[in-house]
């Protein structure tokens, strides 16, 4: 999250639940935080916490993997094992 003087952090604002269950951020909340498309949904309180995520690519996922020295028969291997 940017940094914020405490004053601008606290301000409240009102989004609407429509009848799908979907809920339009406003434009002021949204323009605080980094461009993300999903966020982790968790209730905590009785509050809705919302926390921007980034998704990765495969690409990403197999550059990863490949740093950390996992194959793709590791990858293979463990899958079989978790479905024994």
């Amino acid at each position: 999250m940017k940094w914020l003087p405490q004053k601008a952090q606290d301000t409240k604002m009102l989004a609407k639940l429509t009848s799908k269950n979907q809920i339009t951020l406003p434009k002021a909340v949204i323009s605080r935080i980094d461009a993300t498309e999903y966020f982790d949904v968790a209730v905590e309180n009785n509050r809705i916490v919302l926390t921007p995520v980034r998704v990765q690519t495969t690409k990403a996922v197999r550059e990863k993997l490949e740093q950390l020295g996992i194959t793709e028969q590791d990858v293979e291997d463990a899958v079989a094992w978790a479905r024994r």
